[in-house]
């Protein structure tokens, strides 16, 4: 890419990098960075949000979500260390017991549409033992398929057709104002023909002896174990005989 490519940054040093040329602008990249919640349909390896804090992507700002395949999944988070829309951002990914990484993302305008660079590298944990040439091949691999998901999504529009979509339904707008709790249920009930019992809690947090407890709620929609019409849900229950 030649000048086109983002300018390198001094502060992230030898990373692997891979480099798409995207046919969308640098702002369309960055709603996609910004909606914390599609974070796994764009990150490999990541499955689920369990939780996006209200300040995202504000420096220090937490994801909380799962790595893995169910039901072998591991819950960490991932920290935004810079937000510098529509340029550039440093994010620390956790995913242990891999490890840490450090993954630079930077866009710049070029012709119609927009150049994006991730640069990666392991900072904590067992993958910083790997030799480079490793860990930069593996990472590569890895994240050709990050830029590529990132791209079905920048370039579909993605970062702002869900908020555009359930605001012209209500004829509303989120408002800076609203607490976290609000800003959580208005994401959960914003799918089509989602209902307010979509954003119904669904785990009771209790504290006993410094001992903090996470339970099912006992009238949760969706619960833990076969579905109905499996021969283990039909099946009687005799636990309590």
């Amino acid at each position: 890419m030649g000048g086109d490519e983002p300018a390198e940054s001094s502060r992230i040093g030898r990373r692997a990098r891979n480099v798409r040329l995207l046919q969308c602008t640098v702002d369309e990249v960055f709603a996609v960075l910004a909606d914390g919640w599609v974070y796994p349909s764009w990150v490999v390896g990541a499955s689920r949000m369990r939780d996006v804090e209200a300040d995202w992507p504000g420096e220090q700002a937490r994801l909380h979500h799962s790595f893995g395949a169910w039901p072998f999944l591991i819950d960490d988070t991932t920290v935004c260390l810079e937000w510098d829309p529509p340029r550039r951002a440093v994010l620390r990914a956790r995913g242990w017991p891999i490890g840490e990484a450090e993954v630079l993302i930077e866009a710049r305008p070029r012709g119609g549409g927009c150049v994006v660079r991730i640069q990666e590298r392991p900072v904590r944990g067992p993958a910083t033992l790997l030799p480079s040439t490793v860990s930069s091949a593996l990472l590569r691999w890895r994240n050709a398929e990050t830029l590529h998901r990132l791209a079905y999504l920048a370039e579909g529009g993605a970062g702002g057709r869900r908020r555009n979509d359930h605001d012209e339904r209500e004829g509303t707008e989120m408002s800076d104002d609203m607490t976290h709790e609000e800003k959580r249920r208005d994401q959960l009930t914003s799918a089509p023909n989602a209902t307010e019992a979509d954003a119904e809690p669904r785990v009771v947090v209790s504290e006993a002896d410094g001992v903090t407890r996470v339970d099912i709620a006992p009238d949760a929609d969706v619960r833990p174990g076969p579905g109905p019409g499996m021969p283990e849900a039909d099946a009687p229950d005799h636990r309590d005989d």
